[in-house]
């Protein structure tokens, strides 16, 4: 088994505090088998991003987002424009499209950078509210702890030699020396002043 693969099970495995994880759980408006196609969209995400030199944290899935993608940073429209093997894992008509991950595939498309990045979460599960799945919020100290665990076995599954990139201030907390950089999170009006920090890494 490679090392990216135990880092996906003990993923589809991963119970962190009160969030969802779309890996191991499914609810209404999931496609029957979404944890599986979610995961699978991952396993090829991180296989054609093998050479990539920079790996870029965000805080958590959010719920426009790597909760249907699996894919930090990415909604099921970027999947779309992807195409196949990637699958959307919603039964809506349309597909569910992220502010924040529209800023930073842009971003990567504009400097010929997609496969150059791996973009991975804190947190890759999604905190939400109580009782409402379709929502967001700050992960607690416990769950960011708990995110870290795995963040820590994927960059070693992947090993030395690649920029660690804080996306924001609950990763860049989080990761501590882990990270050699941090850059604004595009959320909140922070889009001109990420892409510009992120530009600069790129170059």
């Amino acid at each position: 088994m490679s090392s990216i693969e135990a880092v996906l099970e003990e993923l589809a495995l991963a119970r962190i505090g009160a969030t969802f994880n779309p890996f191991r759980q499914s609810v209404r408006d999931d496609l029957p088998g979404a944890p599986a196609m979610r995961l699978a969209n991952l396993r090829r995400y991180l296989a054609e991003r093998a050479g990539a030199d920079l790996v870029a944290v965000g805080e958590a899935a959010g719920y426009q987002g790597m909760r249907w993608s699996g894919i930090a940073f990415t909604s099921e429209f970027d999947l779309l424009g992807w195409g196949s093997p990637y699958r959307r894992s919603s039964a809506r008509p349309r597909p569910w499209k992220e502010p924040s991950g529209t800023i930073v595939h842009g971003l990567l498309a504009r400097h010929d950078a997609e496969r150059r990045v791996i973009l991975w979460n804190t947190v890759p599960t999604h905190p939400h509210e109580p009782g409402d799945p379709f929502s967001n919020r700050r992960p607690t100290r416990a769950e960011v702890e708990a995110g870290l665990l795995l963040t820590r076995s994927l960059l070693l599954a992947l090993g030395p030699d690649r920029l660690v990139v804080a996306v924001g201030v609950v990763a860049a907390v989080g990761l501590g020396g882990l990270a050699q950089h941090v850059v604004r999170h595009p959320a909140n009006a922070g889009a001109t002043r990420f892409r510009r920090e992120m530009a600069a890494l790129l170059q």
